[in-house]
């Protein structure tokens, strides 16, 4: 197989200074995230080193942190593998997204500030025009940086770890569903409901608004299913 060109591009201000390792973690993870690589597919190490234009160190060192993740697999004597998807493991993650990301909003409700709403609020902005350019990668990178800022804003690093490795997993199952008429506008809505309690510093209505986007979330899996 051979990767779009798109599937393999990262912001060049998100490169500089990067190390190599963390640059074929990040790109082999957008191929991950974005089904670039299929579920259940083999991967040849040398053809992904040659995809993602990356050393054998660094791909092998990005092997283990996904495997660690759950984005891949290891399988003795065959080699790896991109993780499976199933509708069971999607409805076990919604579950954990549940507790976590409630309590995310509620912490982030008591110390986010009036600069960190503003930047939420031109990020989704930059999500609805990625929506309308049908911009399926971009979509979801900036997707993954909205959700990303949360997690810093809420203050707790174990926290934003654990969302981190679940919004990865969440991702693969929503790329399957970007395709449903109406579903993004319904995510950019959802951010909005989002993005407003947060300036209200209403945690109880903030939770009640991440609650109602993994549940659509939920909905349009099984939709698509």
């Amino acid at each position: 197989m051979s990767l779009d060109a798109e599937s393999q591009e990262l912001p060049t201000a998100e490169e500089a200074g990067m190390s190599l390792n963390e640059l074929a973690y990040r790109r082999f993870k957008q191929a991950l995230v974005t089904l670039s690589y299929k579920p259940g597919e083999y991967l040849n190490t040398a053809q992904v080193m040659s995809e993602l234009d990356m050393g054998r160190t660094p791909i092998n060192q990005a092997i283990h942190r996904l495997a660690n993740e759950g984005l891949l697999q290891v399988i003795p004597r065959k080699g790896v593998m991109v993780s499976p998807l199933s509708m069971d493991d999607a409805l076990e993650l919604i579950e954990v997204r549940l507790a976590n990301e409630m309590l995310c909003m509620r912490l982030v409700s008591k110390r986010i500030t009036e600069p960190q709403v503003a930047a939420l609020t031109a990020l989704n902005q930059q999500i609805e025009a990625a929506s309308q350019q049908r911009d399926r990668i971009k979509m979801m990178s900036l997707d993954h940086q909205f959700h990303q800022q949360l997690a810093q804003i809420a203050g707790n690093n174990m926290l934003a770890d654990i969302l981190s490795v679940l919004h990865a997993r969440a991702q693969r199952f929503w790329a399957s569903t970007l395709s449903r008429e109406g579903h993004m506008r319904e995510v950019i809505e959802e951010h909005r409901a989002i993005i407003a309690a947060l300036a209200a510093q209403d945690d109880d209505a903030a939770a009640n608004a991440a609650e109602a986007h993994i549940l659509s979330f939920r909905s349009a899996l099984l939709h698509e299913g």
